[in-house]
């Protein structure tokens, strides 16, 4: 057990030897680190031993891994299990499915199997775009990550990855009704990746590729994008982009400034940080300084990235360098999607008055909200526990229920445009504040508002392969 559990209750099924040890020693030792004893299950018990579960609720989750630490180490105990709310809410996974119609008796079976399924086999064979309509084509979004770049925790690998693309494929399915699987490829070889996407495709209706690390994210999708004709969107991109650029149209109607008037400074020229930039770029930002670990990005260098390249030829129209400190220097916006504490109050003083601060490094932005509130016009950041949340979760389900229900062949520009200008629509003027620039992950109009701009917007663009039925 390595790093906290993650949470303040947690059961303990400890194998006890009653020759070695009273039961009242563990519960003394449980209270000694600020737990305390709320349930006890015997599970079975002999003349030697008993087998326990003990359910522990502890307010300082920090106490956990030293209390089980102790207890691993007591004569006469042993640790068979540990689990909390959140590993039983994991058991056997958190999707499952299930069957539309059920199979009563042999004409259902017929109909859904063999014989009679064979007619519907047939048309599609001589009608290949008659999947759309006659399987589950039409509402089903393959969820596929290789495990390189997992949340925070890096490259953890495919068979780790799978509770976050479980996760997510519930979130597709209750917020946007769309129907998404995980697929968790075990290579990390990006020829692999594509062929096997490619060889999945004909049971997907689009591609949500998640959390494969730079810069082969960027080849990835490109080549899908090329060679399918499904929708392939890479969240960890294009969603964070969409929902970063709904909150800054906000923000900047908070400070009074327009987006093409403003000088923006970008800190992490990763997958998020160049989606982040294009999506800027195209709704008519103009002065955008990218900043690495190398310094602002600017076209009189070279870097061995191809992708910074592309970026220092399309940013930085004055050529500034020098570190994210130097060119943040009357700067209006700072965007961050690096590392925790890189940023200090000296850096945002520099800035003009009332600076707009994206600090969306997670779990620890680049400055604490509390260290700068007072000089700041607007504050957002990646976590749930401040106001303004960078949340993914406002894009993607309304995003590819769009795309689903137009056919669109691809999510473009115009399209991702659209869902941030829904997004941001989804707060009135008169409830647009500092505090509040960005609606809640739960807003039940969200969805429905991307939704229908990015169909209109999809139809404009001709992207669309049809018109749904509520838009005729």
């Amino acid at each position: 057990m390595q790093g906290g559990i993650g949470g303040k209750n947690i059961i303990l099924r400890l194998e006890i030897s009653t020759e070695h040890i009273q039961f009242g020693q563990l519960i003394t030792l449980v209270n000694e680190h600020g737990g305390d004893v709320i349930a006890i299950d015997v599970i079975r018990t002999s003349e030697k031993a008993t087998v326990r579960d003990i359910t522990v609720t502890i307010a300082d989750p920090a106490e956990i891994d030293r209390m089980i630490a102790r207890i691993k180490k007591a004569q006469g105990v042993k640790v068979l299990s540990i689990s909390d709310r959140t590993f039983l809410l994991h058991l056997g996974g958190k999707i499952e499915m299930q069957p539309k119609v059920p199979i009563q008796n042999r004409d259902d079976l017929s109909r859904v199997y063999t014989p009679d399924v064979a007619r519907v086999c047939m048309a599609i064979h001589e009608e290949q775009d008659k999947a759309f309509r006659l399987t589950i084509k039409r509402n089903t979004v393959a969820v596929v990550s290789d495990g390189s770049a997992v949340l925070g925790l890096g490259n953890i690998g495919p068979y780790a990855a799978m509770p976050v693309m479980e996760g997510k494929a519930m979130l597709f399915k209750q917020l946007g009704s769309v129907d998404a699987f995980p697929i968790c490829l075990d290579t990390q070889d990006t020829e692999e990746i594509i062929k096997a996407i490619k060889q999945l495709a004909p049971a997907f209706g689009g591609i949500n590729l998640e959390d494969i690390s730079s810069p082969r994210c960027f080849e990835i999708e490109q080549r899908l994008r090329d060679e399918l004709d499904i929708p392939v969107f890479h969240d960890d991109q294009h969603g964070t982009a969409v929902v970063l650029y709904a909150g800054l149209i906000n923000a900047l109607k908070v400070v009074g400034k327009s987006l093409s008037d403003v000088k923006i400074v970008v800190c992490g020229i990763g997958a998020a940080g160049v989606a982040c930039t294009k999506i800027l770029l195209s709704a008519g930002a103009v002065n955008i300084i990218g900043v690495d670990r190398h310094g602002a990005l600017t076209a009189d260098e070279t870097y061995e990235h191809p992708m910074w390249n592309w970026y220092a030829q399309h940013t930085n129209p004055e050529r500034l360098s020098g570190t994210l400190s130097e060119v943040l220097k009357d700067a209006d916006v700072f965007i961050g999607l690096s590392a925790g504490g890189i940023l200090q109050r000296e850096d945002v003083k520099r800035m003009k008055e009332a600076p707009v601060l994206f600090t969306m490094a997670n779990p620890v932005p680049e400055i604490n909200p509390e260290d700068v509130e007072d000089i700041a016009g607007v504050i957002a950041t990646g976590r749930s526990d401040y106001p303004n949340q960078i949340n993914n979760v406002l894009c993607f389900p309304g995003i590819f229920r769009a795309a689903l229900d137009c056919r669109a062949r691809e999510i473009n520009e115009e399209m991702k445009l659209a869902a941030a200008e829904a997004i941001a629509g989804t707060i009135r003027p008169d409830e647009l504040n500092k505090l509040y620039i960005i609606p809640g992950v739960f807003n039940e109009g969200a969805v429905q508002q991307v939704r229908k701009k990015v169909i209109q917007a999809a139809i404009a663009s001709g992207t669309a392969r049809r018109v749904p039925r509520d838009f005729r």
